[in-house]
């Protein structure tokens, strides 16, 4: 499967957050999420392996109670269960990889 990613309409999460399905299939998905500065993830978890890279800006992200500051080429994984937060310092724009797919995306 190839997905062009100018081809995926983009999707409005909230104010100031969107995300594109990229690519999937089995037990995988992709996605690219874009996030405004000042805008934040509350703390959640879920039964997904998730691993995110984030592509440009900087972020930071709460994994089991620790802070971390990451910007591009820094990426972070939150296993099943795990929960995270995320805070926005810019805009920014960050590929996911979760396990099993989301369908809660679809």
């Amino acid at each position: 499967m190839v997905v062009k990613n100018l081809e995926v309409p983009a999707k409005a999460l909230f104010d100031g957050a969107s995300r594109k399905i990229l690519a999937r299939g089995g037990g995988l998905m992709a996605v690219e999420a874009r996030f405004a500065k000042g805008t934040s993830i509350d703390e959640h978890a879920h039964p997904h392996e998730q691993v995110s890279y984030v592509v440009s800006g900087r972020l930071v992200v709460t994994l089991g109670g620790r802070e971390e500051t990451l910007g591009p080429g820094d990426s972070f994984y939150a296993g099943p269960g795990m929960p995270h937060a995320v805070r926005f310092l810019e805009d920014s724009v960050v590929t996911d990889t979760f396990t099993p797919q989301r369908d809660d995306f679809l």
